[in-house]
């Protein structure tokens, strides 16, 4: 009997003993390729030499040094790697723990910075519906899955939502993708004159939609108008990149295949590929320098922040996506993987979108293609695909809910970016296997 208190206490799990490369092998020596690098956070697969060199590597010079005594070498160098990497100005690193800390991190800093500039009467966030950004408090507020907030709502502070980007579904027959993005940033700045302009501090949105709707990028000119939105107004723009950073889409940075820069960015996931706990959020240096020339001090901290063995371990996998030229694989295998997905199930009844960018690829299913008709949730046909994937050997991440917390089923694949070509062929023929199985033709 188990006394590990599992996210599903009903469900027995099989135990992983080893990861080689894009697979995974359990104590009974079944292999599962990893086509979701768990949750989008594998991006070099298992056992890779050169990061698990570098963590024994710190862990001999000094493995944790408490960031309010110290910095080290190592989270130094990282944060100079990924201000270099990122876009604009958003050249200061604060390091975390993982992606909920970090958005939990950025909602407190967008709060300081209005306070430290004599602006406390901004206060309102701003995100979107069926958005996803952590599981802690703050990050759950702000976040607009209905299911995964309601159970907690009276804890939650109050935020405000908008409608997403999600073109599969929302873009009307008469609008072009450009009338559609200046649809969404009417209403961003209609909910902001709602509120009171003075009163809100930031829009928050994932640049790529990850967990909850599977994909979903944004149409061209989105960010740029929103940008543009929240510039007007002096509202803060903060992206979440928790899962479409760090090379995913096959940019370092999601957003700048968007060609608008935000405020504040959370990553997590990809920057460390799962071989230590990290995320970070990277904020401008005018938000910076706010605090610093104010109180000089960021009203905020973890134990285990700037933890220099997960610097180690972050510094290794980003020289390594640089080094080995993973960005131009990811863009490669990602553009086969959804070639392949449609060119197979593209005709299948219940196949309504196959999208994405990058390794960064979902399939929304439906009852029907022409009407996009949602299966019925009874069926919990994401939780059957998933234990018939598993099944033949594969890996995904499906979830339910796609379409307002309840209703809908997607798929999301999120390959190592060490992913072949063969690699995804199989991962492609598994994934055909286990759909005919659960929705026969």
């Amino acid at each position: 009997m188990t006394k590990v208190f599992h996210r599903n206490p009903r469900q027995s799990l099989p135990i992983a003993v080893a990861g080689q490369g894009v697979e995974l092998i359990d104590n009974k020596g079944k292999r599962y390729i990893d086509a979701s690098g768990g949750a989008a956070v594998s991006c070099l697969g298992h056992g890779h030499p050169r990061v698990i060199g570098a963590i024994k590597q710190q862990v001999d010079n000094i493995a944790y040094a408490h960031t309010s005594f110290f910095t080290t070498e190592v989270s130094e160098t990282l944060a100079e790697t990924l201000a270099e990497a990122a876009p604009g100005d958003l050249n200061h690193v604060y390091f975390v723990s993982g992606g909920s800390e970090a958005v939990e991190a950025a909602l407190k800093l967008a709060r300081q910075y209005f306070v430290e500039i004599g602006q406390p009467e901004r206060r309102h966030f701003i995100a979107r519906r069926q958005s996803y950004h952590g599981n802690t408090l703050g990050a759950l507020a702000i976040g607009g899955n209905a299911w995964r907030r309601e159970p907690f709502l009276p804890l939650l502070v109050p935020s405000h939502h908008v409608a997403p980007c999600y073109a599969y579904r929302d873009q009307r027959a008469d609008e072009s993708a450009e009338q559609y993005a200046q649809r969404l940033a009417d209403e961003l700045e209609a909910k902001i004159l709602e509120l009171g302009s003075e009163t809100v501090a930031a829009f928050v949105a994932e640049t790529v939609v990850g967990a909850t709707a599977g994909a979903v990028a944004p149409v061209g000119g989105y960010f740029q108008k929103i940008r543009a939105v929240c510039d007007k107004y002096g509202v803060l723009l903060i992206l979440d990149e928790v899962m479409s950073g760090m090379g995913r889409t096959g940019y370092m940075f999601a957003c700048e295949e968007d060609g608008a820069v935000p405020d504040i960015v959370t990553i997590a996931k990809g920057l460390g590929a799962g071989y230590q706990p990290i995320g970070a959020m990277l904020s401008s240096g005018r938000i910076y320098n706010a605090i610093v020339q104010g109180s000089g001090f960021f009203q905020h901290g973890h134990t285990y922040i700037g933890h220099a063995t997960a610097c180690a371990a972050a510094l290794a996998v980003q020289r390594t996506i640089v080094e080995e030229r993973l960005l131009q694989n990811v863009q490669a295998r990602g553009k086969q993987l959804r070639a392949r997905l449609r060119e197979v199930l593209g005709a299948h009844p219940n196949i309504g979108d196959v999208r994405g960018r990058g390794l960064f690829v979902g399939v929304e299913f439906v009852a029907d293609r022409a009407t996009k008709e949602t299966l019925d949730p009874a069926l919990k046909l994401h939780a059957k695909l998933k234990s018939t994937a598993m099944q033949n050997g594969l890996l995904i991440y499906p979830m339910g809910g796609t379409v307002d917390g309840i209703r809908g089923d997607h798929v999301l694949f999120a390959p190592p970016f060490i992913s072949t070509e063969d690699n995804i062929e199989q991962i492609v023929e598994r994934f055909v296997m286990s759909v005919i199985a659960v929705l026969p033709l």
